[in-house]
């Protein structure tokens, strides 16, 4: 299953084989990252970027320099001609003849799909607002898979601002498609999961609980998806106050957790997860962090199709002069 000049939208545009492909990809990269330095030499990935990123835009630059490519791009669209006036799609026009691959972070939900009527070359959606964040979903796949050693069968509680938070949203969608997932929703009633999330639950035979008691629920959970509460979403800055610091983990509220849970984030924390806990070994938020360079990597490789094992055929060819 090829997956060279395609999109990433969100996690539904490629297939559980697909993305079982990336994963294994990424995995070999961990264990012999030096095989796979050389093998986007000439290519061009633009990250072009109208929200403050640090995790996300780091670890994509970060990914094609270790595999041997360039970038260009912008990390605010005041640094571009976006500033003058410019249309998106005249920007991807435009951007479309310098670079071989597009990763874009756009605070207008849907603004992914509309750039990709203008893409000609393969394009990576890096979050659309409050909609989707596809690559950190492959992010959280990658960790669980690498920590758990399977997707399937796994209790997960998101926690947090579950209306907003794209990375949720795209997760949630994911994880429905794997067997035996049951999910636990933990948010204050105004931060809910949305509807057509459930809707999808549902749909694909799974189960949820709703609950905005962290403490009721923590001891059955095999994953922590804890979330921040999104300032840049809120129209009322009193009403991001009075819920900001709803959640708070922190080593007490850990006592009551299985002594093999997960505590992910998609970073940045703000308040709601304790310094203390970052010396728990079942905290995983900055190896989740790690995982997401590695996926990106896998990712850029196989959008771009190309040869995997570039560095193993020049050593053969070498020896065989």
């Amino acid at each position: 299953m090829l997956l060279k000049g395609r999109n990433l939208i969100q996690p539904e545009d490629f297939s559980v084989e697909e993305i079982d492909q990336i994963l294994s990809l990424s995995q070999n990269i961990i264990e012999n990252p030096s095989k796979y330095s050389r093998v986007c030499e000439g290519k061009l990935l633009a990250t072009l970027f109208y929200e403050p990123s640090t995790r996300t835009r780091l670890s994509f630059e970060s990914a094609m320099h270790r595999l041997g490519g360039s970038v260009v791009g912008f990390s605010e669209p005041s640094s571009s001609s976006v500033s003058k006036g410019e249309s998106l799609g005249d920007t991807i026009r435009t951007v479309s003849c310098y670079a071989d691959v597009i990763a874009m972070r756009h605070p207008v939900a849907g603004s992914a799909e509309e750039a990709i009527k203008y893409s000609e070359v393969p394009f990576i959606n890096a979050g659309d607002g409050k909609n989707q964040h596809p690559t950190q979903t492959l992010t959280d796949l990658l960790t669980i898979k690498s920590l758990k050693r399977k997707l399937e069968n796994h209790t997960i509680g998101l926690c947090g601002d579950l209306k907003n938070g794209r990375t949720v949203h795209s997760l949630v969608k994911a994880m429905s498609r794997y067997k035996g997932t049951k999910f636990v929703f933990i948010s204050p009633d105004e931060l809910k999961m949305p509807e057509y999330i459930k809707q999808a639950i549902q749909e694909q035979g799974h189960a949820y609980y709703e609950t905005n008691n962290l403490d009721e629920v923590i001891g059955s959970l095999d994953i922590l998806y804890m979330t921040r509460v999104q300032r840049e979403r809120f129209e009322k800055q009193e009403e991001y106050e009075r819920l900001k610091d709803y959640y708070i983990l922190n080593k007490s509220k850990m006592q009551n957790a299985s002594k093999d849970m997960l505590v992910m984030h998609p970073l940045p924390r703000v308040n709601e997860i304790d310094v203390d806990v970052d010396s728990d070994e079942r905290a995983v938020y900055f190896k989740q962090a790690k995982y997401g360079m590695f996926v990106r990597m896998a990712l850029i490789m196989k959008l771009l199709g190309v040869n995997e094992y570039y560095n193993e055929l020049e050593e053969v060819a070498i020896d065989s002069i």
